[in-house]
């Protein structure tokens, strides 16, 4: 294959697959103005609870997938490939109704765990039916998972971006449908409201499902002739065998998503009771809602944002290491560490110093404040998930992902022994400061084996933070004083937070942008290429004016 067709597959998957991120972040601000902070409660109950047995379904298998397919047909044994295709769909069909007959059946008692016990505004048969009904879409997406990484595989990146952007927008668009109807049309209760949106899972995976089914039916003679055609001798290898090669390559990328599955999951069975034992009863599930559905959403939008840019230089690593050139990897890591810092931090403390009206922006003035106060902790978090994501792949880049597994049931243990005394403490925000330490004692290890591994030298990166920390800093007093100016002449509402937010994230970037580009911290961070196209656009519009 061509390099030129590999970064055009390599780019339509990723555009794919943000497109898809963003259409999951988005729906949740009209979401929330329709189930308010104890809606979002009850729809976390249910998908959180999703998303780990999902993960434990699917086991990783797009990658593994992708990685055995290719390395089958880079020998021509394309053959092996189309057993394991066969093989894998069954035992996918296995596990998923296997996870959704678990789920359903479980569904009592993971609910009261986490009504920790106690009659809160969300009933019991409220939080057992969202949970059996987002349980359905176990049975379809982890076929659509493997199918995603046999294409993958064959270097046809078009079918997974696509059934990735169709699923998201199907589900969304039933989601916010099926919860606008039941609440606004029939005037239903808000349980049925979000059993309904969290129905979308299997709404959309049935229509993502779909799409890849057309791309086999249309490209099936093709994988077929290269089958009949094929002139090596299979490879003699079991069943078993197959399933053991891809949980191989499977697990580390299991472990490492299940990160913020599993942080959410320790709230989810604790936080409430914990909550409740703090005399916080009356807005336990409404502090919920806002810590584990809401503002997490907007914090990971500069998480996907950065990890984006950093995860590209993997594989670049990845060679650096197998031919054991250390300078080049020294750069490589750098430039892969400054990147996160110098887009995420400036996000985080611009989402600190808005925070109030942010959140209101968002998601309404229902529990407005509370929720600033939560973003206000919660946004230098996006700068430690991001990290933990990259170092993550690092580690797996220098075939060390072991540690990386590591990191993660450390960072775990700390979340799951601190969170309840400091929930008891400091209520809500007791929640974010256990799950910030879980992540800076997986970070501390992490860093520690970059280091010795892979004969990483911190000193330019700590000098290139200080600068970017100095550049933020003065970045964040400036939108700080904006707002504080801005909310002196308006009425406070969700007008007003709109003006804010937007004057004051517009002021705050322009700034950054500024200081960074007359500095040089731009170029030096971003590249030359990056500086280059900016100054071209600037001299070509200024030329336009002056003509």
């Amino acid at each position: 294959m061509s390099d030129s067709k590999l970064l055009r597959g390599t780019f339509v998957l990723t555009l794919g697959t943000y497109v898809s991120r963003i259409l999951g972040m988005i729906y949740l601000f009209p979401f929330a103005i329709l189930v308010g902070t104890v809606g979002g409660a009850l729809f976390g109950y249910g998908y959180n609870q999703y998303a780990i047995y999902l993960s434990i379904a699917t086991a990783g298998m797009p990658m593994a997938v992708s990685k055995f397919v290719s390395k089958y047909n880079a020998l021509g044994d394309y053959y092996t490939s189309r057993r394991m295709y066969r093989a894998g769909m069954k035992l996918m069909l296995v596990t998923g109704i296997l996870a959704f007959l678990l789920l359903y059946s479980l569904a009592p008692v993971m609910s009261r765990i986490t009504l920790g016990g106690s009659d809160l505004n969300n009933s019991l048969e409220d939080v057992v039916m969202v949970m059996r009904m987002v349980s359905v879409a176990l049975i379809v997406v982890p076929m659509m998972s493997l199918m995603r990484g046999f294409f993958q595989g064959h270097q046809s990146m078009g079918p997974t971006a696509v059934s990735q952007v169709v699923e998201q927008l199907v589900r969304v668009v039933f989601l916010l449908a099926s919860t606008y109807i039941v609440i606004k049309v029939v005037h239903g209760s808000l349980a049925l409201a979000v059993g309904f949106a969290t129905m979308g899972a299997f709404v959309g995976a049935l229509a993502g499902l779909a799409v890849l089914i057309w791309y086999w039916k249309k490209r099936k003679p093709y994988l077929d002739k290269m089958v009949n055609e094929q002139t090596v001798t299979p490879t003699r290898i079991s069943t078993v065998s197959i399933f053991k090669e891809l949980l191989t390559y499977s697990l580390p990328y299991v472990f490492v998503s299940l990160a913020i599955p599993l942080y959410q999951y320790v709230d989810q069975f604790t936080f409430n009771r914990a909550m409740v034992a703090a005399g916080q009863k009356e807005i336990a599930e409404s502090m919920n809602g806002i810590v584990q559905s809401y503002v997490p959403k907007l914090v990971m939008i500069p998480v996907s944002l950065a990890t984006a840019f950093g995860l590209t230089l993997v594989p670049t690593i990845t060679r650096s290491f197998v031919n054991k050139d250390y300078n080049v990897l020294q750069k490589q890591i750098d430039q892969t560490y400054q990147t996160i810092m110098f887009l995420v931090l400036p996000a985080s403390v611009g989402l600190m110093a808005l925070a109030g009206p942010a959140y209101t922006f968002f998601f309404g003035t229902d529990a407005s404040d509370a929720g600033g106060n939560v973003l206000l902790y919660y946004a230098p978090v996006a700068l430690l998930f991001s990290f933990f994501t990259v170092n993550g792949a690092i580690l797996q880049g220098i075939n060390k992902q072991k540690y990386a597994v590591l990191s993660l049931l450390f960072g775990l243990i700390v979340k799951i022994v601190v969170n309840v005394p400091f929930i008891l403490m400091f209520h809500e925000i007791g929640s974010v400061l256990a799950t910030a330490l879980g992540y800076i004692v997986s970070l501390v290890y992490m860093f520690a084996l970059i280091q010795k591994h892979a004969k990483y030298n911190y000193s330019e990166f700590i000098k290139r933070s200080v600068l970017i920390l100095i550049f933020v800093a003065i970045m964040g007093i400036s939108v700080k004083i904006v707002a504080t100016v801005i909310g002196l002449f308006t009425t406070p509402g969700r007008f007003s937070a709109t003006v804010i937010t937007i004057i004051g994230a517009a002021v705050g970037g322009i700034i950054y942008f500024i200081i960074t580009y007359r500095s040089s911290l731009l170029e030096k961070v971003m590249g030359a290429r990056v500086t280059g196209a900016i100054e071209r656009k600037i001299l070509r519009r200024n030329k336009q004016r002056s003509a």
